[in-house]
């Protein structure tokens, strides 16, 4: 029996999983690195959480379409054939962060700022930049309902992507009490604002007739469908051209939208006030109302926000405000804003546009050590560790062979220079070194060997990805 389609099939990992190989986990690595850099000098603080969280902590959180993509896990041992569920795998960072403030409210600062970078799992349908196992990027503050928090937190994500080297993404930003106000004010019954919500969400997906059909499907009267797709068809609710000059028309026209509402009154209000605060960040020249944004977690309570890049289904991540979820937990009202940034998309974005840095894709190693038959092992691994010593990243040829075939091992792993220390060498406390990149051969003493290869490599050194 041979070993084809069935045993490649048993070496796939999961559907929607990936494993990754190490330039994957370079590039990985580099983008994590400046995220995290960026946070922290926004003064974030770092917070990881379990992979598993107990299935009442995570259910009811996320809405109607978030509950049916939680990973459950069974019950174990002697309670595994009731097929009953008491765990679940984390489904975003927000709801743990949540958890973490109640449980530790007392260790914590009165504004509590924090970002975590760890993997979530969903049950969703994989695509092109969506998996059921993918990394969030969240940053978060709690403790304030100022704007400033929204106004600091579009401004670190724009840093990030700015210094990611995205340009042309847009951060599209609005107010769920606009789009209750919206609702009602159009005629939906308040009973129905999620289904609603729900169904505008997916505008940029399903496309206008979409949501038309599933505002039907939902409950939702032709008249209140046709004034709530009519009113997304302005301009005030474009994605792609941000205009800070234009707010103020975008706003008016957000103002005759909600009448005389009062919540959705004050949400046309807050929102005037986080675009002007904007304006006073990097986030000030991508920042631009959409009142067509809705995001479908049900916990957002007030400024939501979603960023957007050209030639992306879907967005590179989102956020907003949730002042009321980490009350459940702890019964007290404790306000919190922040922000996800995906970074599987972020990572398929800057792959296809060649976005990385040229020297990122590196060699695992500086220097190859060679070996040869009859040669002493102890002498190999001797030089290795006093070029390890000296920071260099080294990898000691483990078999002796043909020096031919040890060089072009190096040259097919990219390894740029080459130890030689045989008999004559070795008599004259000298090392030979093969630069792999010309082909020239030089010398230098066994004492200085380490400044020898620093220097003979040093025009092709190359930042550490992420550091």
């Amino acid at each position: 029996m041979g070993a084809g389609p069935l045993m490649a099939e048993h070496t796939r990992p999961a559907r929607g999983m990936r494993d990754f190989l190490p330039d994957d986990v370079r590039r990985r690595a580099f983008v994590v690195g400046v995220i995290e850099r960026t946070y922290r000098r926004y003064g974030f603080e770092p917070l990881e959480t379990p992979a598993l969280e107990n299935i009442e902590t995570v259910t009811g959180k996320y809405g109607e379409e978030g509950n049916k993509l939680i990973f459950k896990v069974l019950r174990r041992g002697e309670h595994e054939a009731s097929g009953e569920t008491d765990l679940a795998l984390r489904y975003d960072l927000t709801v743990p962060l949540a958890r973490v403030v109640a449980e530790h409210r007392g260790k914590l600062p009165r504004f509590f700022k924090r970002y975590q970078i760890q993997p979530v799992w969903r049950a969703d349908r994989p695509s092109r930049g969506r998996f059921r196992e993918f990394y969030q990027c969240d940053v978060d503050a709690i403790g304030s309902t100022s704007p400033v928090v929204e106004a600091e937190v579009c401004s670190a994500v724009s840093d990030v992507l700015g210094e990611l080297g995205f340009t042309d993404f847009v951060i599209r930003i609005n107010h769920r009490g606009l789009l209750r106000g919206m609702l009602e004010t159009f005629g939906v019954p308040a009973g129905l604002h999620d289904q609603a919500l729900i169904a505008v969400d997916k505008l940029d997906k399903i496309g206008r007739e979409g949501v038309r059909a599933e505002l039907g499907t939902r409950g939702i009267g032709e008249a209140a469908a046709e004034r709530l797709l009519t009113a997304f068809d302005h301009p005030a609710t474009s994605s792609t051209h941000p205009d800070p000059a234009g707010h103020e028309s975008m706003i008016a026209w957000a103002r005759e939208q909600v009448g005389e509402h009062p919540e959705g009154i004050a949400a046309v209000g807050n929102l005037a006030e986080i675009l002007q605060l904007c304006r006073a960040t990097s986030a000030g020249a991508h920042v631009t109302l959409d009142a067509s944004l809705a995001r479908g977690l049900s916990y957002y309570t007030g400024a939501i926000m979603e960023v957007a890049v050209a030639d992306l289904a879907g967005s590179l991540g989102g956020g907003g405000r949730y002042d009321g979820l980490i009350g459940m937990f702890s019964g007290e009202s404790i306000p919190a804003c922040g922000f996800s940034l995906g970074l599987e998309r972020i990572l398929v974005v800057m792959t296809e546009r060649d976005m990385f840095p040229a020297g990122l894709q590196r060699a695992a190693a500086d220097v190859l050590v060679t070996r040869f038959e009859g040669e002493p092992v102890e002498d190999a691994l001797r030089l290795a560790a006093d070029l390890r010593g000296a920071g260099l990243r080294v990898e000691v040829y483990p078999d002796p062979d043909k020096l031919g075939k040890q060089f072009k091992y190096a040259s097919t792993r990219g390894i740029p220079v080459v130890t030689v220390v045989g008999g004559d060498e070795r008599a004259a406390g000298m090392v030979t070194l093969k630069n792999m990149v010309d082909g020239q051969q030089s010398s230098a003493p066994r004492t200085g060997i380490a400044a020898a290869v620093q220097a003979l490599i040093a025009h092709r050194r190359e930042p550490v990805a992420g550091s």
